[in-house]
């Protein structure tokens, strides 16, 4: 099973307020269904149900507070010249908290054998680009003081990804709660 952590974006106001910026934005890309907003804290990839055990285990002693974020600012990768993912960020103070659980994260999960691919950049994923599209530099600029709403973070989970046709399914494997509830 193909496998990730993240922290789900569950906010409505925030949800309303990214499904409306994908349909005013002029970008030629794939819109990601609400449902699906998350920062992918590790991707973790194919995993058996051993080693899903190890990292329901290893996620599990993983401690943190509650924190609130505010989602704001707007990029692309690799660049705004040549996007294939168009994404919005968070302010810098909730950056860095996302950061540091992310870096817990990937601790405990190397301690197993998995290493996390590249750097980690605080994001949400809001569009996809499937076929290469004209710069959207000035597209983006529009949005970039746009700030999407505050989520509170207060909890992370191990998610199931199932690629299919219209999309990735996903799939709640288990969830660590933020020690101060």
């Amino acid at each position: 099973m193909r496998t990730f952590v993240a922290i789900e974006i569950n906010n409505r106001e925030i949800l309303d307020n990214i499904t409306k910026f994908q349909k005013d934005a002029n970008i030629d890309a794939k819109a990601i269904f609400p449902e699906q907003i998350h920062f992918t804290l590790q991707f973790i990839g194919e995993i058996d149900i051993a080693s899903k055990e190890k990292i329901v285990n290893a996620i599990n002693r993983i401690e943190f507070s509650k924190f609130e974020i505010t989602l704001e600012g707007i990029g692309a990768f690799p660049r705004t010249k040549s996007p294939r993912v168009i994404w919005i960020g968070v302010d810098k103070a909730g950056g860095e908290l996302i950061s540091a659980l992310a870096s817990q994260v990937h601790t405990k999960l190397s301690e197993l054998g998995f290493k996390n691919d590249k750097p980690f950049k605080p994001h949400i994923t809001v569009f996809r680009v499937k076929n290469k599209i004209n710069d959207v530099t000035d597209e983006l600029a529009k949005f970039n003081s746009k700030i999407f709403g505050i989520q509170l973070v207060s909890q992370i989970k191990l998610k199931k990804s199932t690629l299919t046709s219209s999309g990735p399914i996903y799939e709640d494997l288990a969830v660590v709660e933020a020690t101060n509830e």
